[in-house]
């Protein structure tokens, strides 16, 4: 609950602070300051004073980058799964010894031999059956 509040206050405060960056008046970058020009003698150009503009994006920009490292970490915690609260059927385990790998059917018997007899099935053996090698030309 507490998260979504914090989602709403990030949003909230990236919205405002991408209106405000817009509403503010440009410093006059032209291409006549790129080369020196605009006539000012400060480094970075006329220092002006500190409008009601330049703290709300100041404080939004604190707001912004400590929401955004709050949801970070708060979204790098936890090792839950999406589908971890879901009950499905219970994964099957493999007898001691036996691999998940099908059992190839035997090769075709050759035409000379009977078919075999219909036999009932087998219980299941802990070991697997060898491999038939196959046929020979």
């Amino acid at each position: 609950m507490l998260y979504y509040l914090f989602v709403t206050l990030y949003v909230v405060a990236c919205l405002v602070l991408m209106v405000v960056i817009l509403l503010q008046q440009g410093k006059g970058g032209d291409i006549a300051n790129a080369f020196g020009g605009g006539g000012s003698q400060a480094a970075f150009g006329a220092r002006t004073a500190a409008t009601l503009l330049t703290k709300i994006t100041a404080g939004l920009t604190v707001a912004f980058m400590g929401l955004a490292l709050l949801l970070a970490v708060w979204g790098s915690r936890g090792t839950s799964s999406v589908v971890g609260g879901v009950d499905g059927p219970a994964p099957v385990s493999l007898p001691a010894g036996a691999t998940d790998i099908p059992a190839q059917p035997p090769a075709s018997a050759p035409a000379s031999t009977p078919a075999p007899a219909a036999t009932t099935p087998a219980p299941a053996a802990t070991t697997p059956a060898p491999t038939p090698e196959p046929p020979k030309k």
